[in-house]
């Protein structure tokens, strides 16, 4: 069967498509930019890939007409906290009116639970596009869950960051909503489970674990397969407001996507009925098994797919890979260039680690700072760490960098800045051989807006002569096992 697979580059897209490959199905992968999918995938000569925009209704030419079923697994939730709802709203409707011209039988949407009378914005979004994809009059099939629990979901990141790092925890009522969390594991069961599977047309279905819990459960049960202690009291003060900018400085979650969660979370997100089991029939894992498997990836650094690698439109572009060359007019730069009589492998090799866990090797305390003052404005902060310490891709989340070029052949990293800037920012790494030697090149490359990003840069100065070369000299000297 011809399957198109929107969102093949976000979380659940890039798990889902090894399975219909399994099962023999011909997929069409529609990306917003096909060289991010190219370098990130080794499935490209497997797929057919077209690019699309849902929020452009004239980039939607290229889906076949002879399709038999598609995914919707796209959502707009780490957009400004006021232009999600219309943003999901114009998708929605664009690919509706895309789809009626193909021959497609069915549509299958991942969601939230909306059981709820009073929904927040967020769920009352996604029910809104619930409504919009029946309208297209193919029969749809929509899968509801709660949180996701899986090594790069977001729900885990959030309970492994406050759970990890805070002992003691003083936290808003919200805490004591009801959750029926799912593994990633039966999340994609149940997608490939009701692919043309007409049991399944025109149906609505909850899909949960078997177990139902707090969030404060759900903390603790995280503490204990971790080995933790942790206290959590609940205070009834904290406002939305104050709970997302709370979730902001502590987690890895932008403020927008906080305060979309945090409003999400004073709905109960259970089951209404086990329906799903009718027509895929499946034991669930428990929340603590979902946990053990997440772990599991994480220690062999395996992680296939993170939220944090999908693109933020607050931050940058989608066709942000055009941006691999540097601007030249209109910019300022500090370079550092330092030659070494080291092997280039091994040098590069510590490039290839920097960030997360690794850090920045000189002075990172001050990479963190800087980090915490970016989150106080609503950025993104440094905790959002790698996707892998192994490997790099174009598109991957590097703290408050995204890897635009990650070329292992010619020795190159080129950064472009997330965090909050008055201007636009990369920062190049690479290694230049030539006979009889080789330096690193360093390159920090700042293009102003306006008199502030001038007045910033300047102010910058003093730390950049300090940090970038002291960086420059650790890449270069650094031993992984001392």
């Amino acid at each position: 069967m011809k399957i198109l697979l929107t969102g093949a580059n976000g979380y659940i897209g890039t798990r889902l498509l090894p399975l219909l490959l399994e099962d023999k199905h011909e997929v069409v992968c529609m990306v917003r930019d096909q060289r991010r999918f190219a370098a990130q995938s080794d499935l490209t000569d497997q797929v057919t890939i077209i690019s699309g925009d849902l929020l452009k209704a004239d980039s939607l030419s290229e889906i076949p007409a002879d399709i038999d079923a598609a995914y919707y697994l796209v959502h707009s939730m780490s957009s400004s906290d006021s232009g999600f709802s219309e943003m999901e709203k114009q998708s929605s409707e664009n690919f509706s009116s895309a789809i009626k011209k193909t021959n497609c039988k069915q549509i299958i949407y991942l969601t939230g639970i909306a059981n709820d009378d009073h929904l927040s914005k967020h769920l009352g979004s996604r029910l809104a596009v619930e409504e919009q994809l029946k309208a297209s009059g193919i029969a749809c099939t929509i899968l509801r869950a709660a949180i996701i629990i899986g090594s790069g979901s977001a729900s885990f990141e959030i309970i492994r960051d406050l759970t990890e790092k805070i002992p003691v925890m003083i936290t808003p009522k919200w805490v004591k909503t009801l959750c029926q969390p799912i593994g990633i594991r039966d999340v994609l069961a149940y997608l490939n489970g009701v692919l043309l599977n007409e049991k399944a047309y025109n149906q609505t279905f909850d899909i949960g674990g078997p177990d139902v819990l707090t969030y404060r459960d759900m903390m603790q049960g995280y503490a204990k397969e971790r080995g933790l202690k942790r206290y959590i009291f609940t205070v009834p003060v904290l406002t939305p407001r104050l709970s997302s900018l709370w979730l902001n400085l502590i987690t890895a979650v932008p403020y927008s996507l906080a305060r979309s969660l945090v409003d999400s979370m004073k709905n109960e997100v259970v089951c209404n009925d086990d329906r799903i089991h009718e027509v895929v029939p499946r034991q669930c894992l428990t929340y603590a098994e979902s946990l053990h498997l997440a772990f599991e990836k994480i220690d062999q650094n395996s992680i296939v797919s993170s939220w944090k690698d999908a693109l933020n439109r607050g931050y940058l572009q989608t066709d942000f890979m055009d941006q691999i060359k540097v601007p030249q007019n209109g910019t300022l730069q500090y370079k550092v260039k330092m030659p070494f009589d080291r092997k280039a492998e091994e040098v590069f090799e510590n490039i290839w680690s920097i960030g997360g866990s690794r850090g920045w090797y000189f002075m990172d305390w001050l990479w963190h700072f800087r980090g915490f003052l970016d989150k106080l404005f609503g950025g993104v902060g440094t905790r959002r760490g790698r996707t892998s310490n192994v490997d790099l891709q174009p598109g991957d989340v590097l703290d408050f960098w995204r890897v635009l070029l990650a070329d292992k052949k010619n020795k190159r990293l080129l950064l472009y800045a997330e965090m909050k800037v008055p201007g636009e920012a990369w920062l190049e790494l690479k290694l230049v051989e030539f006979h009889g030697g080789a330096f690193l090149s360093q390159i920090a490359t700042f293009r102003p807006k306006g008199l502030w990003g001038r007045v910033y840069w300047y102010a910058m100065w003093p730390f950049h002569i300090v940090l970038f070369k002291g960086m420059a000299r650790e890449i270069i000297t650094y031993q992984p096992n001392t």
